[in-house]
Parts: structure tokens; sequence; C-alpha cells
């Protein structure tokens, strides 16, 4: 089919105008993992991502390290709202502390997956109920696995994980504290663990490169002679921006992992410049330096190109293979002989499995206890109103006796005086 060209647009153009006024209005909303051992400086590399204090390090924290070690790994939420331009971004930021500070660390992966597959399954079933104009999306949209430098490669611990999370989210694995390695014995490292990744099948997040990914701008209008040269210009502009694009990617790409240094504290550069860097007796580490770290090509992969992405990767990948498992565990379990309608409704969810963590643990017997007060405290209400009912009632039947008693006593004087008259 021919394509139309006039010289007066028609208004198809200001379609992403119109989308990006939807979007605009309502926001979007972005859920962070973060996950590693202990001092690998996560709790600084949210803070200095976000260029805000999102998750304080508290005395509490601070001290965690002298209390004795807890057995099991625990799930921190942090929420806020950042706003830029105008566009407001609810994001959360998962923490897990606790993550590999034991001996044994057998199935320490266990808590993490479990909140993942709880969070799509709760999804789910606001999906499925009848009124779904609010939702409370918690779905994890990026996992950062942070990786000890240690130079030599990743731990049995490391690499199950990451098979276990790569399965269920976008992964992104980066290398903490980069600058305890020099750039030799850096490149080694991410040489040893792309290798591990290879060999063990480990799926991380990688930007499309293909040029079919970026949508191409709207040409400039077109006579019956040709395109214009305002046209040409365009469409070379568009191809260079597509160029620069894949070129970006592959950038990302080559330097995945991301060895990092984060720091929230600014130091002047010698040029009068305030930078975000770590304060060494030879120099500084700055943070935003493509020499000295990939901070700014992961935060560019986080929030400034590929964010949609990670949405819509979550949404269109991981959300919908836990859906369609699902649905086909629901099939597989029914008989033979049931119904396709029956046979395609999803069988009952599985117990919540985060009741073994402490936190929730402590949470959800606060609850308990709330509820059973409450219980209590309606029940010594009722009883109060029971007792003040019946005695309103003594006290009536009380009155009621008095009226009658003084009733026959005027009856009696009416009797009197008729037969004084007779």
């Amino acid at each position: 089919m021919a394509t139309t060209s006039v010289i007066n647009p028609v208004g198809v153009s200001n379609l992403p105008n119109q989308r990006y006024k939807i979007v605009s209005e309502n926001g979007g909303t972005f859920t962070l993992m973060v996950c590693g051992e202990s001092g690998l400086g996560k709790t600084t590399f949210i803070n200095t991502l976000f260029q805000t204090t999102l998750k304080p390090i508290d005395v509490q924290q601070q001290q965690r390290r002298q209390l004795p070690i807890k057995r099991t790994v625990e799930i921190d939420i942090t929420r806020a709202i950042l706003e830029e331009k105008n566009f407001d971004l609810r994001v959360n930021v998962i923490d897990t502390p606790g993550f590999g500070d034991n001996v044994n660390n057998k199935r320490a992966w266990q808590p993490l997956v479990d909140f993942i597959d709880d969070q799509h399954d709760s999804f789910m079933r606001q999906e499925q109920q009848p009124f779904r104009e609010t939702k409370f999306d918690l779905r994890v949209h990026a996992v950062l696995y942070f990786i000890k430098p240690t130079g030599h490669g990743l731990k049995p611990l490391d690499i199950e994980t990451m098979k276990k999370i790569s399965t269920r989210a976008n992964l992104i694995p980066v290398i903490a504290k980069a600058d305890t390695l020099t750039q030799q014995e850096l490149q080694i490292f991410k040489s040893r663990i792309r290798q591990v990744i290879e060999a063990q099948e480990i799926r991380i997040f990688t930007p499309p490169i293909d040029s079919n990914s970026f949508a191409p701008t709207p040409a400039a209008p077109t006579t019956e002679e040709g395109t214009t040269e305002e046209g040409n210009d365009e469409i070379s502009q568009t191809l260079n921006q597509d160029a620069a694009a894949i070129e970006h990617a592959r950038q990302l790409i080559e330097s995945m992992p991301f060895a990092i240094v984060g720091s929230e504290n600014k130091y002047d550069d010698g040029k009068g410049n305030l930078v975000a860097a770590r304060k060494y007796p030879w120099g500084l580490v700055e943070v935003e330096n493509d020499n000295h770290c990939d901070f700014r090509k992961l935060r560019s992969l986080l929030l400034r190109t590929y964010l949609l992405d990670l949405i819509l990767t979550t949404q269109e990948i991981h959300f919908e293979t836990y859906r369609r498992l699902r649905l086909e565990g629901s099939t597989s379990n029914n008989n033979e002989n049931a119904d396709d309608e029956s046979g395609s409704m999803p069988v009952k969810a599985p117990a919540r499995k985060l009741s073994h963590n402490p936190k929730f643990k402590e949470e959800e017997n606060s609850l308990k206890k709330y509820f059973t007060d409450q219980v209590k405290a309606e029940e010594q209400r009722f009883r109060q109103w029971e007792q003040n009912i019946v005695n309103e009632r003594v006290r009536l039947n009380g009155d009621l006796e008095d009226i009658q008693s003084k009733v026959k006593k005027l009856e009696e004087q009416v009797r009197a005086l008729q037969l004084k008259k007779r």
C-alpha cells in the first residue's frame, strides 16, 4: 500500500507529544534491588546514584556488624519520590542485609527469590480482582548484584544466586569498590567474570544494539517531485542518532560487569570544581570520570537510556513467564475431564514464603497482637453496653412499678370518694 505525502501535516506526528503529556501526569514506578555481601558500599552507591540521601546510614545499621550474625537474609524496603522537571518517579529500593554474612550460606538466595516471586504473584492476584484501577506494583525491575573485588573470580554463592535471580528479573552484575584494583587487575577480573557468566549460562540484561530497536523520527513532508532538502537533513540526523545509540549500547555491553565507585563526599578537583570522589593521599578517584570507573555508564543504563526497557522487560518477559508457568501448572494439575474454562484458571498460590524472615515475622506478630487487642477492646465495650442496657431495664422496671403503685393508690382514692358521695 502506497503512503500518502502531503504538504500540510494532518496531526499524526503529534501523537508522541500526547503520550509525553500522559506519562508526565501519571509518573513512573521503578523498583531496584541491591544484593551483595555487607561492606561493599550498596547504601553509598544508592545515595550517589540518585544524588540524594535516599537511604540514610543510621546508627543501628552501623552497629549491625557488632551484633550477632543472623541466620536469615532480611528484606529492607525504602520508598521515595524523585522529581525532575515536573516528572515524578516513585522509587523503591530493596536492600538485602545479611546476605553472605554466614559461614554456611547454603540457600542464602532463597529469601531474594521468594520476594521476587511473591511480587509477581501479588500483581497477578490484583489483575484478577473485579476493580483494578489502583494496583500496588512492587515487581523488581533491576537487580544489582555487587561482586566483591577479590580479583580471582566468582564464588559458588555468587554463581548460584545470579543463576536463580537471572531467571526472574533483570540481572546487572557490578564490581564494588573498583578503586581497590589496578586497571590491569580490573580488566583481568572482568574477563574472568564474563567467562564464568558465559560458561554457567547466566542471563544478564544487555541493551539492544540492533537498529530496529530505535524508532525513527517522523520525516519531513514530501512533494510529488521527491523529498525536500529538509527531509534529507532529518533522515540523516535520524540515522546519526541511531548510530550513536547503537555505539552507546555497544560500549555498555563491553563494560559489563560495571566497575563502580561510590561516594557522597565532594572534593575540589584542582580546577575549582566540586566533584563526587574518594580522596586518597595520592589523589582523587572521581565517581563520574569514565577513566576511573563505570559509574556514569551504569547510571545511563539504569535511569537515562534504558529505564523503560527494564520496566517493559519485567512486564513482557519475566512477569509473563511467571504467569504462564502458573497457568500451565494449573492445567496440568486438573483432571482430564475438566472443561477448558476451569482448567485455564490459575491454581491457588502457595503460602507466603517470607514468614521465616525475622523482620516480617515480627511485623506479623505485632499485627496479630494489635488485632487481638482491638477485638478485646470491642468485646469489653459490648459488655459495657450490655451492662448499661440491663441497668437501664432495671431502672425502668422500678419506675414502672412505682407508677403502677401510684395508679393503684389513685384508683383506691377515687373509689373512696365515690362511696362518700353515695
